[in-house]
């Protein structure tokens, strides 16, 4: 029974954006550069599912694993990888940190994405490409305790946002959801999703965006822009996204 039962559980914590609260705040400063932080929180989801667990599985090693750790993209690469890498594509590794903290026992688990960018081209390019550098790192290993441990692979919640076309310039911020990718990943993800919705698991997905000056124009009705024109918070979740994309889709100009 445990040995059927620890899958399932375990399945379930690798949802994806399924099961995961996500925010992204982007912060542009007066430089021109921008930090730009995707954060992934999972803990709702676990401490739904650890009240569906009996005593005996919660004290398996499984259920032990307790993670506080910071990796950077470029040091998680293998050398193969690191040597037919760009000067572009080694910056963007070497500015780029995940950090990992989980305890299941305490229903505890999240992931956090830094970029820190120079400017608009380096935060154009590090959107673009994110998702490509981090298919080839070794994002898994931080995740587990020892070599048998494959429960969780952070590597996928990341390659999941891999569905938006930006055009990013010093004054403007436009993303657009690619509907062919994201059917794609909706496709891969489809028994996930169900999944979460049958566990009653909440999909929220909240992206917040600073600015150094006011907001001049803004394309999305559901976008809520602060008192002084410099904040902007657009809330939804999954169950929304997936019936209409095209609430993810953001033209700001500033």
């Amino acid at each position: 029974m445990k040995k059927l039962y620890l899958p399932v559980i375990f399945l379930a914590l690798v949802c994806l954006s399924s099961c995961v609260d996500v925010e992204e705040h982007y912060d542009f400063k007066a430089d021109g550069s921008c930090k730009v932080a995707y954060g992934f929180d999972m803990s709702r989801a676990v401490s739904v599912l650890m009240n569906l667990m009996s005593d005996s599985v919660k004290a398996t090693p499984q259920f032990a694993m307790v993670k506080d750790t910071s990796l950077n993209f470029y040091s998680a690469l293998p050398d193969s990888t690191q040597q037919k890498m760009t000067l572009e594509e080694i910056n963007l590794a070497k500015s780029s940190n995940l950090t990992v903290k989980m305890n299941l026992q305490k229903g505890l688990m999240k992931i956090s994405v830094e970029h820190q960018a120079k400017d608009a081209a380096d935060l154009q390019y590090y959107l673009r490409n994110i998702s490509k550098i981090e298919s080839h790192s070794d994002l898994k290993s931080v995740t587990k305790n020892n070599k048998d441990n494959k429960d969780f692979d952070a590597q996928q919640l990341i390659g999941g946002q891999d569905y938006y076309a930006y055009e990013v310039t010093p004054h403007k911020f436009y993303r657009i959801i690619d509907k062919a990718k994201f059917n794609a990943f909706l496709k891969k993800t489809q028994s996930t999703f169900a999944m979460a919705k049958a566990m009653l698991i909440e999909m929220p997905y909240k992206v917040v965006l600073n600015f150094a000056k006011p907001v001049k124009k803004i394309n999305n009705p559901k976008a809520v822009l602060s008192a002084d024109r410099k904040r902007v918070i657009l809330q939804t979740n999954m169950d929304e996204i997936i019936k209409n994309p095209s609430v993810m889709n953001l033209k700001i100009d500033f």
